[in-house]
């Protein structure tokens, strides 16, 4: 990997933003995506595209869309303590959250933040410490009492992230970071653009990024109701299941992009993912088929507008939804290689085969 690619993908990974609070994201997006498209445009609940716009009119118009949020909390009550309570934004599992270390960002300003967790001591003696749920667990940013809480700006509606620095395994192969689910997406959009840049394409392009994926697939359903995408590709990264085996399982890190075909929201359509393993095959690009339980933006536009072809191109993570995921590069690298060569071949009559068989 390049180490302008690992710089941007540090860059990305460390920036926070959760569900609904993507500014910092979007402005990052913007400001990398302005030079390599002809316009940039954005829809309702902040989702923001570069459009490369085809000469022809009746040109296809392909969509590529990663999501800018990623999992975090919104505090909904500020105790007299001074400890926060609050609700999940994405899936978390109950039992990872605590004894990390967050930030608390508030109109006033951001502030470090930790989750609660009990002491082995406190628990002697007792059963043990009961089945947890997310909200059980309370937010500590240090503060003595709510009325000082509230003379620093804090107020119910704001988030808490988590705060991590993205660095390499000591072998060089993979990377450790927070929210490669899906900042994944926007690296590779970006990379993508960059590549494509002097290439003459046969389609418009929309490609950028959505809000609010991780509570409900929320922000495609705007996005492709503006711009109309004949074919819509997600962009996004998927748990891994290998650590115990992979007799079985599906999403193996260092095995290369995904090939999903089916997760509880979307069919690939069969001749969508036969163009997909064509252009694999003819570029030599490593893939392993994919069956998810989670789904993606695909799922959202794929039952959109008249119903929109859709699909994933996507990559797995150990430990996703958590403070530390680790991600192979040699997986990137191939994603990256099967995004840009899929949109390479997409004119026209590409699409209306994939879309209508002719």
């Amino acid at each position: 990997m390049e180490e302008k690619t690992f710089q941007r993908i540090k860059e990305l990974t460390e920036l926070q933003g959760t569900s609904g609070f993507e500014h910092e994201i979007r402005a990052y997006m913007e400001q990398h995506m302005e030079p390599l498209v002809d316009e940039l445009q954005y829809d309702g609940l902040g989702g923001v595209f570069g459009l490369r716009n085809h000469e022809e009119a009746d040109a296809p118009r392909v969509m590529v869309a990663a999501h800018m949020d990623e999992v975090g909390f919104m505090l909904t009550q500020i105790q007299e303590n001074g400890l926060f309570k609050v609700v999940p934004l994405g899936g978390w599992n109950p039992y990872v959250v605590s004894a990390q270390r967050f930030t608390l960002k508030t109109r006033k300003g951001n502030y470090p933040c930790i989750s609660s967790s009990v002491p082995p001591h406190l628990l002697r003696g007792t059963s043990g410490q009961k089945q947890l749920e997310v909200t059980d667990i309370l937010f500590d940013a240090g503060f003595e009492s709510r009325a000082e809480a509230e003379s620093y700006g804090v107020l119910p509606g704001d988030t808490i992230v988590p705060l991590v620095e993205t660095i390499k395994t000591a072998n060089g192969k993979n990377i450790i970071s927070k929210s490669w689910d899906n900042r994944y997406g926007c690296a590779v959009v970006l990379e993508a653009l960059e590549a494509l840049k002097e290439e003459k394409l046969g389609h418009t392009l929309i490609a950028g990024a959505n809000v609010q994926e991780e509570v409900g697939l929320r922000g495609t359903k705007g996005s492709v109701h503006k711009f109309n995408p004949d074919l819509f590709f997600a962009v996004d990264c998927s748990a891994a299941d290998d650590t115990v085996t992979k007799n079985g399982t599906f999403g193996h890190l260092g095995e290369g992009t995904l090939m999903r075909i089916y997760d509880p929201g979307l069919i690939t359509l069969p001749r969508l993912r036969e163009y997909l393993l064509d252009t694999a095959e003819t570029n030599n690009i490593p893939y392993q088929y994919f069956v998810s339980k989670g789904g993606t933006d695909a799922g959202a536009a794929h039952t959109s507008n008249d119903g929109i072809p859709s699909t994933v191109i996507g990559v797995v993570g150990r430990y996703i939804h958590t403070h530390q995921t680790m991600f192979s590069i040699k997986d990137y690298e191939a994603a990256k290689e099967m995004l840009i060569h899929t949109l390479k071949g997409l004119d026209k009559s590409t699409v209306n085969t994939i879309v209508y068989g002719k």
